[in-house]
């Protein structure tokens, strides 16, 4: 059989605090892999050992090897190994590396499976109370400059759930970046220690998170549930017909200041355009 047949690289989510959660797929696995490709070698070796799988050949992928080990990984995938590649926790891809390993794979034409498990993100948000129809994963937000801001701006005016990770030590940081931003009555939910026997989930407003970092001090890491940005009022006539004027006025197209008003105030251009011929 060639390589190719035979050969694949398989996601595997872990647990992210509970052993329990790790599912009869999961350890089939790891039962069959070849290699392990893993963050950390001793944090991979202690939950194998637990489940009496005997250790593997380990590659460590991780955010400062995996563009070196991507090339390790394919070539024994290519041989006709089954390389199993898991993160710390949960699944990998989602905030810890994997994505550019995938990448490399499918480009290769090699054949990529999931075996799906544990999800820091999905558990906060379906715990959250908040909408789970439409949302958004932010991951870490940049910890400082322009990035950081702008990424801030963008989620002023999100009207999908927001998800984010945090740091302890860097949480009331963020929370008053997002009160600044979003304003202090913007509901959100704190989740930590997600599976774990002191799990903990949060609901309040952004000014009352804020307070409790004050008098409780934050630790474990953060999964961060923000709600969307409340509907945007929908705008008069008076109003568009006064935003298409002012545009024309600075020598715009009819048909360039609708589109610029329509996007302003999220209606459809031919509704602007109509205004705009009947000035």
């Amino acid at each position: 059989m060639s390589s190719s047949m035979s050969g694949r690289l398989v996601l595997v989510g872990t647990p992210i605090g509970n052993l329990g959660d790790l599912s009869p797929r999961a350890l089939e696995a790891l039962h069959q892999a070849a290699v392990v490709a893993c963050e950390d070698t001793r944090r991979t070796g202690r939950l194998l050992s637990h489940f009496g799988i005997s250790s593997p050949t380990y590659i460590v992928v991780n955010e400062h090897t995996e563009g070196d080990a991507a090339e390790r990984v394919l070539g024994h995938v290519q041989r006709g190994e089954v390389v199993v590649l898991v993160s710390d926790a949960g699944m990998p891809g989602v905030s810890d590396p994997g994505e550019y390993l995938v990448a490399q794979a499918i480009a290769a034409g090699i054949t990529v499976e999931v075996v799906p498990g544990p999800s820091a993100v999905l558990h906060a948000l379906v715990a959250s109370g908040l909408t789970t129809s439409r949302f958004v994963f932010e991951g870490f937000l940049p910890r400082k400059g322009s990035g950081r801001a702008l990424r801030l701006r963008e989620l002023v005016d999100e009207r999908r759930t927001a998800i984010l990770f945090e740091a302890p030590h860097r949480l009331q940081k963020t929370l008053v970046d997002l009160a600044e931003v979003c304003g202090g009555e913007r509901r959100i939910v704190l989740a930590r220690e997600l599976t774990k026997l002191h799990e903990e989930i949060w609901r309040g407003l952004l000014a009352e998170a804020i307070a409790r970092c004050e008098d409780v001090d934050p630790r474990g890491e953060y999964v961060l549930v923000l709600d969307g940005a409340p509907p945007v009022a929908q705008a008069t006539e008076e109003e568009i017909r006064e935003a298409v004027e002012l545009a024309l006025g600075r020598g715009l197209s009819k048909k360039d200041a609708a589109a610029e008003v329509a996007e302003l105030f999220a209606v459809a251009r031919n509704r602007v355009y109509e205004i705009a011929i009947a000035l």
